[in-house]
C-alpha cells in the first residue's frame, strides 16, 4: 500500500511540475522558479484538497536531490579555477559574507526574532545561487563577458566559505554559544579534513575511474560515481560533518578527472530528477497564511539582499581593482539568494533550533529575487552611465587614480616571478605540513581503538601511546622532509634576496649559508613543538619520546633517498591530474 500512495505521490508530483515549468520555460522564468510553484500548488496548505500523502519519503528523496545538487557544484568547481580567480573573488566574497550576515542578523534583532533566528537569516541572506545566476547569465547570452568569470569566481570562493557556514552553524546549534576559540577550531579542523580529502582524493580518484572508464560501459562509471559519491558522504557524516560537505569535495576532487564531461552527461538526467523533487519539496512547505502574516519582514529582506549584495561585492569587485562599470555588475549580478539558503534553513529546522516561519520566509525572498536577477544584469550597464554622469568630477578622478595605483604595484617581470615561486613554495610546505597534521590527528583519534587491539601483548598505556606516536612520525617524515626541502629552498632564495654583497662585503655567502640552514631548522623545531602540542593525548614519556626520536634520526639518515623518491613520485602523480589535458568541457 505505501508504495502505491508513494507512486501516487511521485506521479503527481513530476505531472505538475512538468506542467509548471513548461509555462515557466515559454514565459522565459528560472525552471527552479516552477519546481517551488509545482510544490505550492500540489502542497497541504493549498486548498481543495491535499494530493501529497507521503511526505516523508518525499522529503528523504529531496535531501538526495541536495546531495546531487551539491555534487554537481563540486564537478563544476576546479582547484585550477581557484588558483585563476584572483584577489577579486576573495574580496567580493568574504565582503559578501560579512556584510550579509550581519544585516541579516540584525534584521532579525529589529523584528524581534530569536537570536538564533537572527543567525540563520544572516546565513542565509549570505551565498548567492550559483544555480539560477548561470540559468540567467546563459539565457542572456553574457555567460563568456569579463564581469561573468569574475561571478563565477566569486560563486566558487562562496561555495567554499559556504560549506564552512554550515559547519560553524551546526556547531553552535549544537553548544547554544559561540565563541572565537571555538570557531578557529572549527574553521581548522575544517581546512584541514578539506585539504587532506582533496589530496589523498586527488591521488587516488581519478586514477580508479580512468581504469574504470576503460570497459567503456557508462553504466559502470556511473554505478562507481554513484557508490563514490554515497561512500564519501556516509564518511564526512562519521566523522560529524555534513553531507553537503561530502558531496561538494567528492564532485570536487572527480572535477580533476579526465572522464569529468562522460560523468557530467551521465550524472545530469539524475541530479535533474531528483534536485526537481528537491525544489518541489521546498514548494510543500509554504504556507500562504505564513507569507500573509511575514508581508513586511520579507519585503525588507529582499530589499536588504539586492542593495546588500550590489553594494557589498560590487565594493569589493572595486577595491580589487576593477572598473566601476564592472564592479557593479559583479554586485547587480549576484543580488539574490537560492539553493544554498534552503539547505541553511533546512539545517536550522533539521536541528530544531530555528523557528517555522524562517523557511517559507526565505523561499518567498529566493523566488522574488530570482524573478529579479535577470533584469538586475540587464539594468546593470545603464544605471552605470547614469551614474557615471552624476558622480562628482574629482570622486571620479580619485576613483580611477586608485585603480592607477593598484594596477602600478603589481610586481612586474622577475618581482612577480619571485612572488610566484615563494607563492609555490608555500602551498607546498603547507600542504605538506597539513597531511602531518592529519596523520598525528587520526593517530589520536583512533588511540583508544588501537590500544584495545595492542592490549593483549603491549599492556602498558605509556609504550602503547609510544607506539602509536612513534608510528605516526614514521608515516609523517617523507611530508617533513619534503617541508624541511621546501624551507630550505625559500631560506635560500630569501638570503639571496636579502643580504646584498654591499651590505655583508665578503662575509655575503657565509651569512646566506647560515640564513639557509637556521631557517629550515628553527621550522623543524616549532612544528615538532605543535605536533607534541596537536597530539598530547598520545604523547608519550620523555624518556620514549627521546628513543622514538633517536630511531626517526637513524631510520632518516638510512632512508632519506627513499623517503625523497617516494615523496616525488606523489607530487608528480598529483601534478599529472592537475595538468591533465580533459576532453574539451561544454
Amino acid at each position: 500500500m505505501h508504495a502505491i500512495s508513494f507512486i501516487q505521490d511521485l506521479a503527481v508530483i513530476m505531472l505538475v511540475a512538468g506542467v509548471v515549468t513548461i509555462l515557466f520555460h515559454r514565459f522565459k522564468q528560472p525552471v527552479v522558479l516552477g519546481y517551488i510553484v509545482a510544490g505550492f500548488i500540489i502542497g497541504p496548505h493549498t486548498p481543495p484538497f491535499g494530493l501529497i500523502h507521503d511526505e516523508d519519503t518525499i522529503k528523504t528523496l529531496a535531501e538526495l536531490g541536495v546531495i546531487f545538487l551539491m555534487f554537481c557544484l563540486g564537478l563544476e568547481f576546479s582547484l585550477r579555477k581557484l588558483f585563476k580567480v584572483g584577489a577579486t573573488a576573495f574580496i567580493a566574497a568574504f565582503l559578501e559574507i560579512v556584510l550579509m550576515i550581519w544585516i541579516g542578523f540584525e534584521i532579525g534583532r529589529w523584528f524581534e526574532w530569536s537570536t538564533m533566528d537572527s543567525l540563520f537569516l544572516g546565513a542565509i541572506l549570505a551565498i548567492s545561487s550559483t544555480t539560477i545566476i548561470v540559468k540567467a547569465l546563459n539565457d542572456l547570452k553574457m555567460k563568456n563577458e569579463r564581469f561573468a568569470q569574475l561571478i563565477f569566481g566569486v560563486l566558487i570562493v562562496e561555495d567554499i566559505l559556504g560549506i564552512g557556514i554550515i559547519a560553524l552553524l551546526s556547531g553552535i546549534a549544537v553548544s547554544g554559544s559561540v565563541s572565537s576559540g571555538e570557531v578557529f577550531s572549527t574553521v581548522g579542523k575544517l581546512s584541514l579534513f578539506m585539504i587532506v580529502a582533496l589530496v589523498i582524493g586527488i591521488l587516488l580518484v581519478p586514477r580508479l575511474l580512468a581504469y574504470v572508464a576503460k570497459f567503456e560501459s557508462n553504466e559502470m562509471l556511473l554505478i562507481t560515481v554513484l557508490g563514490l559519491c554515497f561512500g564519501f558522504c556516509l564518511l564526512v557524516v562519521k566523522l560529524e560533518y555534513s553531507m553537503v560537505l561530502g558531496a561538494f569535495l567528492i564532485g570536487a576532487i572527480m572535477a580533476e578527472s579526465r572522464q569529468l564531461l562522460k560523468i557530467e552527461q551521465l550524472i545530469e538526467p539524475v541530479r535533474d530528477l531528483f534536485s526537481a523533487i528537491f525544489f518541489v519539496a521546498i514548494g510543500l512547505m509554504i504556507d500562504p497564511s505564513v507569507l500573509v502574516e511575514y508581508a513586511w519582514p520579507i519585503v525588507v529582506i529582499t530589499v536588504a539582499v539586492v542593495l546588500g549584495k550590489m553594494l557589498s561585492c560590487g565594493l569589493g569587485a572595486f577595491i580589487a581593482g576593477n572598473d566601476g562599470r564592472t564592479s557593479l555588475r559583479v554586485g547587480m549580478g549576484l543580488s539574490q539568494i537560492g539553493e544554498f539558503s534552503f539547505i541553511i534553513a533546512a539545517l536550522g529546522m533539521t536541528l530544531q533550533v530555528t523557528s517555522t516561519f524562517l523557511y517559507p520566509v526565505a523561499v518567498a525572498v529566493s523566488a522574488i529575487t530570482t524573478l529579479l536577477t535577470p533584469y538586475l544584469i540587464r539594468a546593470a550597464d545603464p544605471l552605470s552611465l547614469k551614474l557615471a554622469k552624476v558622480v562628482p568630477g574629482r570622486l571620479a578622478r580619485v576613483l580611477s587614480l586608485y585603480g592607477e595605483w593598484l594596477r602600478s604595484i603589481q610586481p612586474q617581470g622577475e618581482g612577480a616571478m619571485l612572488a610566484s615561486m615563494i607563492r609555490r613554495i608555500l602551498l607546498q610546505v603547507g600542504v605538506n605540513l597539513a597531511l602531518v597534521v592529519a596523520i598525528f590527528f587520526s593517530g589520536g583519534y583512533f588511540a583508544a581503538h588501537i590500544g584495545a587491539y595492542l592490549s593483549d601483548w603491549l599492556p602498558d598505556i605509556g609504550q602503547q601511546k609510544a607506539l602509536i606516536w612513534g608510528a605516526a612520525l614514521l608515516l609523517s617524515l617523507p611530508f617533513l622532509i619534503a617541508a624541511y626541502r621546501k624551507l630550505k629552498a625559500l631560506s635560500m632564495l630569501l638570503a639571496e634576496m636579502g643580504v646584498k654583497p654591499e651590505m655583508a662585503g665578503r662575509h655575503t655567502q657565509r651569512l646566506r649559508r647560515v640564513i639557509a640552514e637556521v631557517i629550515p631548522l628553527l621550522s623543524l623545531l616549532v612544528i615538532f613543538l605543535l605536533l607534541s602540542a596537536l597530539s598530547a593525548s598520545i604523547l608519550p614519556t620523555s624518556e620514549l619520546l627521546l628513543l622514538i626520536a633517536v630511531v626517526a634520526a637513524v631510520v632518516v639518515a638510512v632512508l632519506w633517498r627513499w623517503f625523497i623518491r617516494v615523496h616525488t613520485r606523489m607530487q608528480i602523480a598529483l601534478l599529472e591530474t592537475l595538468d591533465n589535458q580533459k576532453e574539451p568541457h561544454h
